[in-house]
């Protein structure tokens, strides 16, 4: 029986260790299954889901020139993989007033401009406040610069 990368086989776990588990293939022939390769989840201590003697069913990753063979239970699975969907980070300003829609009539008065006047100053009084409280620690004060 020569082993090739792809086949899947049939194989017996004889022996375990803490970076992964040994499986041995028939006819004198013995690969390697790495920790991250036994589950799709975390696999913290490879006893708690293989035991020596367990009949498994391994894909095999990769051959050796020196007679090594890589093997894989997590690929041997026929469970397609879900894709993963880039992440899309949305950013929200929400200290600008949105613009009024096409086809609608901006409401233009004295004291809706003054009301908005009113609220835009009062926030940036504050907003600059803010600013000055948070930086004067850090840069020194009010001294000159630091040479």
């Amino acid at each position: 029986m020569s082993i090739e990368v792809g086949a899947k086989l049939q194989g017996k776990v004889s022996g375990i260790t803490n970076f992964g588990a040994f499986i041995d293939l028939g006819e004198g022939k013995t690969g390697l299954v790495h920790i991250s390769e036994i589950s799709n989840g975390f696999v913290k201590d490879i006893h708690d889901v293989l035991t020596v003697g367990d009949e498994v069913t391994v894909k095999v990753t990769s051959v050796g020139d020196d007679g090594k063979v890589g093997l894989s239970i997590r690929k041997a699975q026929d469970q397609p993989q879900p894709e993963k969907k880039p992440f899309k980070r949305e950013f929200r300003d929400n200290s600008r007033p949105k613009p009024a829609a096409k086809g609608k009539p901006q409401t233009s008065g004295k004291q809706d401009f003054d009301s908005l006047m009113s609220s835009f100053l009062k926030d940036s009084d504050d907003r600059l406040s803010s600013i000055k409280r948070n930086t004067e620690g850090k840069r020194g004060g009010r001294g000159g610069r630091r040479s």
